[in-house]
């Protein structure tokens, strides 16, 4: 059978959060590059589904990104948030290189994510010849209904961008874990289809999503600032994104099959990573 038991997971998660933590700068940024475009590939593909047929169709079609993503090894920060703590708490890494994790994998979605950004915008518009088609105008509503949909209710908007990035980054992790449930592809993918669709279909707040959405309606003529993208979006969603996944999926499943017989691990000497015993399933990001 390819299905991974609950109590195996949590010992995935831990080792998959220390081998993220052990990796190099180089190797963070090349792989936050990568995964950051290729989320933003398939929000695009979702936008454009969704104008031609109904947004349901988009979300379903949404988690493609995120399979990739997975299957390729490639990093995804909002994933990270719910991994690299349990590592740390079991003492297999340190909050140093879980912090360092985080900011490199950063900088590469916000490369990767304007990178794509600037040649969707080339190809979607005609090289700027027609700055009314249809996604243009898509991406640039998108961006303002990001940023200044919230920043006219105040203190309630940010308010409400942080919960809607809770519960993005609740299920995102959830994709990320449920990627655990399988050695197999096939299951991987159908495991990690579900929590992903969940959260896109209603318009929750992810942190690499709006990397990729924002600036680039920025781009094709939004009426946003950068103040406005990191004030009233990108700060919040990060952090509504760092709780939702720590809380509600990493050390909530922790302390469900954490086995209370089971003492951490001492401290490994430098940044060893830990492998994945033989037959378990590979980590998801």
């Amino acid at each position: 059978m390819t299905y991974v038991r609950p109590d195996l997971i949590v010992q995935q998660m831990v080792e998959a959060g220390a081998r993220k933590a052990a990796l190099p700068a180089r190797q963070l940024v090349l792989r936050g590059f990568l995964g950051g475009a290729l989320l933003a590939f398939a929000t695009t593909l979702a936008f454009q589904v969704a104008l031609e047929t109904t947004p349901i169709v988009g979300a379903l079609l949404f988690p493609v990104g995120f399979v990739m993503i997975v299957l390729l090894g490639m990093e995804l920060v909002t994933g990270n948030f719910a991994l690299i703590p349990l590592a740390v708490k079991e003492r297999k890494a340190t909050a140093g290189s879980m912090l360092a994790n985080w900011a490199w994998v950063s900088v590469g979605h916000l490369l990767g994510c304007a990178v794509y950004a600037c040649l969707y915008g080339i190809a979607v518009t005609a090289m700027g010849s027609n700055m009314d088609a249809a996604m243009a105008q898509r991406l640039i509503q998108a961006a303002e209904a990001k940023t200044i949909a919230y920043e006219v209710l105040g203190a309630s908007g940010w308010g409400i961008v942080f919960v809607k990035a809770i519960l993005c980054n609740w299920m995102v992790t959830m994709g990320v874990v449920m990627g655990m449930t399988s050695s197999s592809t096939s299951g991987k993918i159908v495991a990690m289809w579900l929590p992903i669709l969940t959260f896109f279909a209603q318009g929750f707040e992810h942190a690499v999503v709006n990397m990729f959405v924002i600036p680039a309606g920025m781009m094709l003529g939004a009426d946003v600032s950068a103040a406005d993208w990191w004030l009233w979006n990108q700060i919040p969603v990060l952090l509504g994104n760092v709780l939702g996944g720590f809380l509600f999926t990493g050390m909530a499943i922790y302390a469900a099959h954490r086995s209370k017989g089971e003492a951490p691990a001492a401290r490994p000497q430098g940044t060893a990573a830990v492998l994945p015993a033989a037959g378990q399933a590979v980590e998801a990001k």
